[in-house]
């Protein structure tokens, strides 16, 4: 009798803790939503700076994943359904390896793109994972596209994102080549940290009774935030891009 009763109170105050947690996360999300970028402070050092400086553009790297709310939600996406430690491992690589490889290519070679056209593409990525989770493509088309080909080549688009951010500013030649490589490295520690307070957040919603009712309604608002960048991205590309 006991138990029964502890157990429904156990679940009650689990998904509490969850939706706490959940909100202070949004809540800090939220206040650094127009910040994502680079910001003056930072935008002045990158630009005066010369020779190698591993530690300051590891630190920049790091700042703009944490910051970066559009790649959160992809991997909030990613990992939504995600139980096994090495399932996570291996789609955050293929992530990891996408981003890693047009970031520095994009930046090196001097490929470029409208950004407000990629950033576009980054919050269709949320939009894909969001659809995905609710089995919209089996129910819609009867096939789904392969999940882990999805990721790396969203990944591709998300650091492609990044190198914009970069090519906006003026870097120095002189150690051009490992201040990157440090701002890559910055990036995928950044996104560890990011990475580790999602799961846990996750983990414990999902001890909750409530986490499979729940699921739907949260991807429908992944969704909405996807189409909300999109719509953001699309705004700034016809008034201040195109």
């Amino acid at each position: 009798m006991h138990s029964a009763i502890r157990s429904p109170l156990k679940s009650q105050n689990m998904r509490r803790i969850a939706l706490l947690l959940l909100g202070l996360a949004f809540a800090l999300m939220s206040s650094t939503l127009w910040a994502h970028g680079v910001n003056e402070n930072d935008k002045a050092f990158i630009e005066g700076a010369s020779g190698v400086n591993i530690i300051p553009y590891m630190y920049l790297g790091a700042k703009h994943m944490v910051t970066g709310y559009d790649h959160l939600l992809f991997l909030a996406g990613v990992i939504f359904f995600l139980y096994r430690l090495k399932d996570v491992g291996a789609y955050v690589t293929l992530f990891a390896i996408g981003h890693s490889t047009t970031l520095l290519l994009g930046v090196l070679l001097d490929i470029r793109a409208n950004p407000f056209i990629i950033d576009a593409i980054i919050g269709l990525s949320v939009v894909y994972k969001a659809i995905d989770n609710l089995d919209g493509f089996k129910t819609w088309f009867g096939v789904s596209p392969n999940p882990k080909a999805a990721v790396l080549i969203f990944g591709f688009f998300h650091g492609f994102g990044l190198a914009t951010k970069i090519q906006e500013l003026t870097l120095a030649k002189d150690g051009l080549i490992p201040n990157l490589i440090s701002f890559n490295i910055g990036v995928e520690m950044g996104q560890f940290m990011a990475l580790t307070i999602i799961l846990l957040l996750m983990n414990i919603w999902r001890l909750s009774d409530s986490f499979r009712r729940s699921a739907i309604v949260a991807n429908a608002g992944l969704m909405t935030a996807g189409f909300v960048l999109i719509g953001f991205q699309l705004a700034g590309y016809f008034t201040q891009g195109a």
